[in-house]
């Protein structure tokens, strides 16, 4: 009767506690993700469009292919693709899970094994970078004028995400794509439930002087900047 008694209150005792982590967790995420940084004007000449995109969950970064400053297309390779089109002019970049981008092309198709790795941190991280040849700006859509210093700063935030070969070349990872225009490398990090797929795009745009959350692993805790 007593281990009857001590098991009924140990696992008491711990649906509490992921009770109340639950609730801090919700609420940091939902206080610190209004909390903007970066929120003053940058007095440098806006002239180097790029865009935040959202398919309702994860945050990409989209920017030129080529321009004065960084041409991608040397590094991110069209022939890596499944259309090999040389004519995009957008290249999105997207940090995940490696496991969730490879493993999990539909909802459905979500393994409890890879849920629980990635919200451990227990997987390796990918990239998955998609070229668009236009981009449309709408409500999961924003367009984005930045100065060519700090876009510097973001090509180099999004370069350091990349593990390299000897080349110094992005890890070019041989899978199955979502479509004819995007293609998968490996990264750098690991994704856990503190640091998601969003919370490096909204790194990305804190190391590139814009507006961006205090905090963030969700879309919406970047976008609300941006209304």
């Amino acid at each position: 009767m007593k281990t009857i008694k001590k098991s009924l209150k140990f696992i008491g005792k711990s649906f509490l506690g992921i009770l109340i982590f639950l609730i801090v967790y919700v609420l940091a995420a939902f206080i610190l993700s209004k909390i903007t940084v970066n929120s003053e004007s940058d007095q440098q000449a806006q002239e180097v469009p790029i865009y935040i995109r959202t398919n309702g969950v994860h945050t990409d970064i989209v920017v030129p292919v080529k321009n004065s400053i960084k041409d991608w297309s040397q590094q991110i390779k069209f022939e890596n693709t499944q259309s090999k089109d040389t004519m995009a002019q957008y290249l999105a970049f997207g940090w995940g899970d490696k496991g969730f981008y490879l493993d999990t092309p539909e909802w459905s198709d979500l393994k409890a094994s890879t849920a629980f790795n990635a919200a451990f941190g227990l997987g390796n991280s990918a990239m998955h970078t998609t070229f668009y040849k236009s981009i449309n700006e709408n409500k999961d859509c924003v367009k984005v004028l930045i100065s060519q210093v700090n876009y510097q700063k973001l090509t180099d935030y999004i370069e350091s995400s990349f593990q390299l070969d000897a080349a110094q070349n992005p890890l070019f990872i041989t899978a199955t794509t979502y479509g004819k225009n995007d293609s998968f490398y490996e990264a750098y990090g690991k994704y856990n439930l503190f640091y998601t797929c969003n919370s490096l795009a909204n790194g990305a745009l804190k190391a590139s002087n814009q507006k961006a959350a205090f905090w963030t692993v969700t879309d919406t805790g970047i976008f609300c900047h941006y209304q």
